[in-house]
């Protein structure tokens, strides 16, 4: 296994006309709108969370890769991906994108590396990792939160 401070980081091209990717006018719009925060899995999970009692900080700055959720006292974080924009299931879909592909398979692989890099620096800072698709949110978000409520009370029981 490759270590992240020895892995090689993926260069992603510019998106620009200069560089040979260029975008529609319409198209650009569309993605302009994409939410970053605050994205509809993230508030239904924030919003269970918290009738379960869990409370926590949301897209904490102090830490690596900035977890939309976090929970000091536990030592816990959440990050809640977009499966595009993580590479959910990146070797079937990788072959499917059409347009773009310089800069498309860069940036996704780029956002996958980040993502393995900031797990490893919140593990050694002794945070627990947490990682859901956003669809995980959508269709199973019980056990996405029975998991977080497993993780929470078997750390309750080591405290006391």
């Amino acid at each position: 296994m490759v270590k992240y401070e020895d892995e090689k980081t993926i260069k992603v091209p510019r998106f620009s006309d200069v560089e040979g990717f260029y975008t529609t006018k319409s198209r650009s719009k569309l993605m302009a709108r994409i939410k970053g925060k605050n994205t509809q899995p993230e508030l239904l999970f924030r919003k269970e969370l918290w009738k379960r009692g869990i409370r926590y900080r949301i897209d904490y700055k102090k830490l690596p890769g900035k977890p939309d959720i976090v929970n000091k006292k536990y030592k816990l974080v959440i990050f809640i991906d977009g499966g595009f924009w993580h590479g959910f299931n990146w070797q079937e879909k990788k072959n499917k994108i059409k347009a773009n592909r310089g800069f498309w398979i860069p940036k996704i692989e780029r956002n996958m590396q980040r993502d393995r890099q900031n797990n490893k620096k919140l593990e050694e800072l002794g945070y627990k990792v947490f990682r859901f698709w956003e669809h995980e949110i959508k269709k199973e978000l019980d056990t996405c939160l029975d998991q977080v409520a497993n993780y929470i009370e078997g750390k309750k029981n080591t405290m006391q």
